[in-house]
């Protein structure tokens, strides 16, 4: 592959572990550094209720404030039709619908059963596209749970074709959401989605927690991936599953990807910046690594 999209999810994914809380102005602070690099799909804010994840507060506010423009597409993540109806009325680009796959943490996570997440995906996918709306199913869990274990490959297909007859979205996110993924487990998922769903867009969600995350990523690419969500400094995690954590990072990804000659149109050296202001923002240190060794220098 000669180019992929790059999607930011730093300000959801990327804040929604976090113990700091940021304001209004600060989440559009990071909003704007984002595009201001050059990414033009961004997970702005999660439509879910502020009470479970307080992180995600203000949903309004931040699009309501956001820099907007033509070439930019913001993301919310919804979990009902309730979360669709606040989507709407804030106006985001697109929407990104969550069925977990597995039955624990779907409860956990949801409040719900499988086969309800499901459901409740299907008819936000069709409201959403009556809106007007992108639309986008991610199945979290896709690598393994943390409370199930192994989540068989089959099963993921099962979970895709059901929501593809369902109502097909215009792209399937698979999600390794506590970091547990392997490149081999990234060519049977993508093998297994391609089935189940022919020509409809693979986006790619991975968390770096023992550290196999950019070749997961790296992997998916080959197999044919539009899109790869990353995360400004890999800042985040899931605030439902234990020591789910470590995003990867989008600077770091972005070093892999340019040195592949593979376009992003995304600016490194923004990237590194706006991760060392989030830093401060959250008073922690920036686990990217990209911000303390540089890129490689080109050659005079």
């Amino acid at each position: 592959m000669t180019s992929v999209e790059l999607v930011e999810v730093g300000p959801r994914d990327g804040l929604q572990n976090e113990q700091t809380l940021l304001s209004v102005d600060e989440k559009v602070e990071l909003i704007t550094r984002a595009v201001d690099a050059g990414v033009r799909r961004i997970e702005a804010v999660s439509f879910v209720n502020p009470k479970r994840v307080p992180q995600m507060a203000g949903a309004e506010e931040v699009m309501a404030a956001v820099p907007r423009r033509s070439d930019v597409s913001y993301i919310g993540l919804v979990l009902n039709r309730r979360g669709l109806d606040r989507a709407v009325t804030a106006g985001v680009d697109e929407v990104n619908a969550v069925v977990v796959s597995t039955e624990e943490f779907s409860r956990r996570n949801q409040g719900c059963s499988v086969a309800e997440g499901i459901s409740a995906a299907i008819d936000v996918v069709r409201d959403a596209r009556a809106a007007g709306m992108r639309t986008t199913v991610t199945v979290a869990t896709a690598f393994g749970c943390p409370f199930s274990g192994e989540v068989e490959v089959d099963w993921i297909r099962q979970i895709v074709a059901d929501l593809v007859d369902g109502a097909a979205p215009d792209e399937i996110a698979l999600a390794d959401t506590i970091g547990v993924g392997v490149p081999a487990q990234v060519r049977a998922l993508s093998a297994a989605a391609t089935a189940s769903a022919p020509g409809i867009a693979q986006r790619w969600h991975f968390h770096n927690t023992r550290n196999t995350g950019y070749a997961n990523a790296l992997t998916a690419l080959d197999t044919g991936a539009h899109a790869l969500d990353a995360s400004i400094g890999g800042f985040g995690g899931c605030p439902f599953a234990p020591a789910a954590t470590g995003n990867i990072a989008s600077e770091d990804l972005l070093y892999a990807l340019d040195r592949s000659e593979v376009s992003t149109g995304v600016d490194m050296a923004g990237l590194i910046d706006a991760a060392q202001w989030l830093g401060g923002a959250l008073d922690k240190a920036v686990p990217a690594l990209l911000g303390r060794a540089g890129g490689f220098p080109t050659r005079p």
